[in-house]
């Protein structure tokens, strides 16, 4: 595999501590900044706002630009978005510089799975794709738990300069690593970019999107109680079983793109599933601390198997604005993570139990699991008819070409 996947990877690396990293500082920004923590979590939901704007706004608009310029440029923002927080004098602009920090993200990974897919050969496009989420995931294993210790002794803003470090470490990976390139797309703009997201397949795909994850965060966003009031682990435990889960998501997403290259439907198919099985079991892996960090590790696996494939069916789907669509796919996740926390806290409300999170992320896996039967459907309808219909139902007036990327700068 290329070794400019490596920088693709160094930037989700950066990327994914700062998405997670707020969670664990939220008491010591409180504190600081003489907060309350419901008022304080607005911080995570700032930045989760920047993702889901940023994401399809950035893609489009820098449709037309070198992908190399592009990354470049969205991981400068991202330093100054971190910096910008590291020196936030009040919530005010702390609040601003979260929601800067978010503008990139999706946007960088969306442009960096068509700059991965690019460098490598057709069979080995969702390993390439597994290769840069390698550092989302490994920031949930490392990142996230040092940054988060950094925070506790040194301070918050000390976090914040230390991702920024990363980011720009990123930068001078980008810029030696990636090999130059330019855009040949004839797209008129953003309108022509847009009109690539009217698919009913690329909506049946971010969909999946939604529902999958979704199931994710409607119990990992209330994985802690689950650990603490019913496995019985202390909560000084908690920041080692979180890492079980990055351990998970890792090796599911690296198995997720070795499947996904030889069977892409099959993987996402089985990865829901198992999933929804896994969330079903949870109350009663949560029973005894042995089966609960199982559990945890388990649940990792099975939610990023379908990352891979999810980004490639997106990017197939909408074959004239991949960028686009990829960034929108990662949009998609974000709304996942706001809608499944949402969703696992109304079971909990409900007063169904400090396990009941887990049955409504199950139901949420079987939803997705509906909406991808759906769109295999479709695509076998689609297939099926005349050829002239075919054609002008999936054939944009401007179709951008995708180029492959050579090797050399």
């Amino acid at each position: 595999m290329p070794l400019a996947l490596l920088a693709l990877a160094v930037g989700a690396f950066g990327i994914g501590t700062t998405e997670f990293v707020m969670m664990g500082l939220l008491p010591d920004v409180a504190d600081d900044l003489h907060l309350s923590i419901p008022t304080a979590g607005h911080l995570v939901s700032a930045y989760a706002l920047g993702v889901v704007i940023g994401a399809p706004l950035l893609a489009a608009v820098t449709a037309r630009m070198s992908r190399r310029t592009v990354l470049i440029g969205l991981m400068a923002v991202f330093v100054a978005g971190n910096a910008l927080s590291a020196f936030a004098p009040g919530y005010e602009s702390l609040l601003a510089a979260r929601f800067l920090s978010g503008l990139p993200h999706g946007a960088f990974f969306g442009v960096g799975a068509v700059v991965a897919t690019g460098m490598v050969a057709p069979e080995r496009k969702a390993r390439s794709v597994s290769l840069m989420f390698l550092g989302l995931t490994v920031a949930n294993v490392a990142g996230v738990p040092v940054a988060t210790l950094m925070g506790q002794h040194m301070g918050w803003r000390a976090t914040f300069l230390g991702v920024s470090a990363i980011g720009l470490a990123a930068i001078a990976a980008l810029a030696l690593l990636i090999p130059r390139d330019h855009t040949h797309a004839t797209s008129a703009g953003l309108r022509h970019e847009l009109a690539a997201l009217k698919s009913l397949p690329v909506w049946l795909a971010l969909g999946t999107t939604v529902a999958g994850f979704g199931a994710l965060f409607a119990a990992y966003s209330y994985v802690t109680p689950m650990l603490t009031d019913s496995a019985g682990f202390a909560p000084a435990s908690v920041t080692l079983l979180l890492a079980l889960f990055g351990v998970g998501a890792t090796a599911g997403n690296l198995l997720g793109g070795r499947l996904a290259d030889h069977a892409m439907r099959g993987t996402l198919f089985g990865g829901l599933a198992a999933l929804g099985v896994v969330l079903a079991l949870f109350p009663l892996l949560m029973r005894a601390e042995w089966s609960a960090a199982l559990g945890v590790a388990l649940l990792g696996m099975a939610a990023f198997v379908t990352g891979s494939p999810l980004q490639l069916m997106v990017m197939e789907k909408a074959a004239a604005a991949p960028s686009l669509a990829s960034s929108a796919n990662q949009a998609a996740f974000n709304l996942a993570n706001a809608g499944g926390a949402w969703i696992g806290g109304l079971a909990l409300a409900a007063g169904f139990g400090a396990t009941s999170p887990a049955l409504a992320g199950a139901l949420l896996a079987v939803l997705g699991l509906g909406v991808a039967g759906v769109a295999y459907g479709v695509d076998r309808r689609r297939a099926s008819a005349p050829t002239g219909r075919l054609v002008a139902a999936h054939v944009p007036e401007a179709q951008e070409t995708v180029p492959p990327l050579s090797s050399a700068h």
